[in-house]
């Protein structure tokens, strides 16, 4: 009877695992990026049916500050190892500056516990921060290996990483799809980064976005997310994990090439982030009848 019991739950299991094409929330999709004037790729995963929907979603896009997922899993590997105390006081010199975000504006000799600085690389994109935490974690060469041993075979760190020059001409910071940035994001809400305790206080970093205007203000603010967003002059891009109340659901856009570089509220990457979030928040929670508040477009 038990063994019985154990393969009904491997069954269980194995179907729940198998994801399968959700067709009709594809052809919303792809209506709704029909007109993108550049190149954009989606990927969605519904984790409670296991529908997904894939576009363009194994294609190589700039990850621009996405990027900062990776480089907090190759630090948090590091302060796993002992190599690292999470809560270790850090001293910050003027040779760190790469521009006047929180942590460049810090003088010389300042005192700053790691701890802080990840938050800070994570909530408002710290970009000083974000590069102090890459050289922490042995640069992009260790954070790189740490991604291809864990089955991250797209995703890499190319600024600062010998070898990886090429890359970096051509996508930047970072290079990811969005499928495996989606996956990253669910790979760390599943507990399986680094270490359960890891992987926890990693996502609780992700749940502290300042930068919300985008794809989260499609999404009532009472509902947990966490996230990463990204932007350089022809390239958005997002990835959101949502806790919706009829089943939690992960998706990431991300464009690059676009026609419209303007640093604008209705850039059309940017446009198309909030789009694609509210498409889905309306798509999985069919019966909710918030929408964002008349005037709320003023706050940005």
């Amino acid at each position: 009877m038990r063994f019985a019991c154990f393969s009904l739950l491997l069954v269980s299991l194995t179907m729940q695992a198998q994801p399968s094409t959700d067709a009709r929330l594809e052809r919303k999709l792809r209506v709704a990026l029909a007109n993108f004037q550049g190149d954009a790729g989606v990927y969605v995963h519904h984790l409670r049916t296991g529908k997904t929907v894939a576009i363009n979603a194994d294609t190589l896009f700039p990850t621009a500050s996405t990027i900062k997922i990776p480089i907090q899993c190759g630090l948090f590997d590091k302060i796993q190892k002992g190599e690292l105390t999470y809560g270790q006081e850090l001293v910050y010199h003027d040779s760190l500056h790469y521009d006047d975000g929180i942590v460049g504006s810090l003088r010389n000799g300042a005192k700053i516990p790691l701890s802080e600085v990840v938050m800070l690389m994570e909530s408002v994109s710290d970009n000083t921060g974000s590069l102090w935490c890459q050289a922490l974690a042995g640069g992009g060469e260790a954070i790189n290996q740490w991604l291809e041993t864990n089955g991250f075979h797209q995703t890499r760190v190319n600024s600062r990483t010998p070898g990886r020059e090429a890359a970096r001409s051509r996508y930047g910071w970072g290079q990811t799809t969005p499928r495996e940035l989606a996956g990253l994001m669910t790979y760390i809400r599943q507990g399986r980064a680094v270490s359960p305790a890891a992987s926890e206080e990693m996502y609780r970093n992700l749940g502290r976005q300042y930068w919300d205007n985008d794809g989260l203000s499609q999404i009532p603010p009472e509902i947990k997310t966490a996230t990463k967003n990204g932007a350089v002059n022809q390239s958005r891009s997002e990835v959101v994990f949502v806790h919706a109340p009829h089943g939690e659901y992960v998706y990431c856009v991300m464009t690059k090439n676009q026609k419209d570089i303007r640093w604008e509220r209705d850039n059309e990457g940017s446009a198309l982030l909030r789009n694609v979030s509210a498409l889905l928040w309306q798509y999985f929670e069919p019966k909710s009848t918030w929408k964002p508040a008349e005037g709320y477009e003023k706050w940005y």
